[in-house]
Parts: C-alpha cells; sequence; structure tokens
C-alpha cells in the first residue's frame, strides 16, 4: 500500500492533464541502466556525497522522481523521515514494496501538483531526472513546488546531466530537455531562491537555499 498519500491533491483534470504530458515509457537504455546496481553505485558514491557535502538535509526530506531508487537508500540513511513521490505507477509499487516497515513514504504523483501543505520539509532533492520533464514550463513547475514545500532555510538539492550528443542518441524514443546550467540560476532564482550554488564538470549538480525570515535562524527546523 502507498503511504502517505497527498494532503492537498491535485485535481483531476489536472493531474491527468500534467500525467498525459510528463508521463512516457522507458527506453530500452534507461531499462537496462537506471536499475542497475551499477548506476546505484554511481549515484551514491560519486553524485550525491558531493552535491551535499556541508548541507543539513534536516530530519525531512523530499525526494522527487526517484525512479527505481538509484538515490533512496543513501538518502534515506541520512535523513529521520523520507518522503518520496513518483508519477510512474510501477516504479512506485516497487519502492513501496522495498521500503515497506522503514522510514521511506512512497506517494504516486507528479511533481508539479505536489500534494503538500506549504512548508513541508526541511530538504528537497533531484537527482538525474530533470531532462526527463519535456517542457521548460513544466520543469519551472516542478522547481516551485519544490520552493513551496520547503520551509525557510530549507535547501533544495539537484543533479543532471550535461546535453551532449552521446546523451541525445541514448534518449532515443525517450523525453530529452536537458538543463541549461547558465540559464539555470536564473531560473531558480526568480522563482525565489536566496542562495544558489551550481558545479559544472562532467555533470551539473546545484543547491539552492530558501531564505529564512529576518531574525530567524538558518537551516532546517529540526523539531
Amino acid at each position: 500500500m502507498v503511504g502517505h498519500g497527498f494532503s492537498r491533491g491535485a485535481s483531476d483534470t489536472g493531474a491527468s492533464r500534467l500525467t498525459r504530458v510528463m508521463v512516457m515509457a522507458m527506453n530500452s537504455n534507461h531499462a537496462r541502466l537506471c536499475p542497475s546496481p551499477e548506476w546505484a553505485e554511481h549515484i551514491q558514491n560519486e553524485i550525491l556525497p558531493e552535491v551535499t557535502h556541508g548541507i543539513d538535509l534536516g530530519q525531512h526530506m523530499l525526494e522527487i522522481g526517484p525512479g527505481p531508487g538509484a538515490a533512496t537508500e543513501w538518502l534515506r540513511q541520512r535523513v529521520r523521515d523520507l518522503t518520496v513521490v513518483e508519477l510512474d505507477e510501477e516504479a512506485a509499487a516497487k519502492l513501496t514494496e522495498r521500503y515497506a516497515g522503514t522510514n521511506v513514504h512512497v506517494a504516486i504523483g507528479s511533481a508539479a501538483e505536489l500534494g503538500y501543505p506549504d512548508e513541508s520539509f526541511d530538504s528537497v532533492g533531484t537527482f538525474t531526472m530533470l531532462h526527463h520533464i519535456p517542457t521548460l514550463a513544466l520543469q519551472n513547475k516542478v522547481l516551485a513546488e519544490a520552493f513551496r514545500v520547503l520551509r525557510p532555510g530549507g535547501v533544495l538539492v539537484g543533479s543532471d546531466s550535461l546535453p551532449s550528443n552521446d546523451l541525445h542518441h541514448f534518449h532515443v524514443d525517450d523525453t530529452y530537455n536537458p538543463l541549461e546550467p547558465a540559464a539555470l540560476l536564473t531560473r531558480l532564482q526568480t522563482i525565489g531562491f536566496a542562495k544558489v550554488a551550481i558545479t559544472v564538470d562532467w555533470t551539473l549538480k546545484f543547491a539552492a537555499t530558501k531564505a529564512a525570515p529576518p531574525g530567524a535562524s538558518d537551516g532546517p527546523d529540526r523539531a
């Protein structure tokens, strides 16, 4: 059974429209790579330690678009509660079975229509997922939803692949809408993030903080 269902679910019309736009079956390349131990090892050993270095994830974290869960195991060991929102029902069902009885709560839904109240989480993470969102507007909506559900002082951490011919060919018959690193800074600032750090080497990594009110302590609420 899926845990932690939406407390402010999207309207049926809005949710179904977003699902039609965003859902697309993985191509055979992704079907082989994403569930593999090698991919999980890459995410957990090379991506996550760097993108979270020096960052307090707090107690309550949201992961959006976990897919087969390459990052989920690593993340859940570093927070008290990890909620994951996955659009694909089959992937969500597998995660629900895998993490039954743990601190991971799985919800089926769109990251562009999160069903959680404002300021629900200390941190939000998305890893190698955003380029699968087909339009700039929908990507911005996902980022804006992450901002909305973050508590003041909370942080959005993420990574994604850089545009390349090889990556384009890897996504044949699949969605391919990579982020432009230079534009991402402005996009995050426009949404409202006050402090943004972007690293570009062989991949794109970013961390963006939601400002705390004047006089409030920095960092997520530890309650």
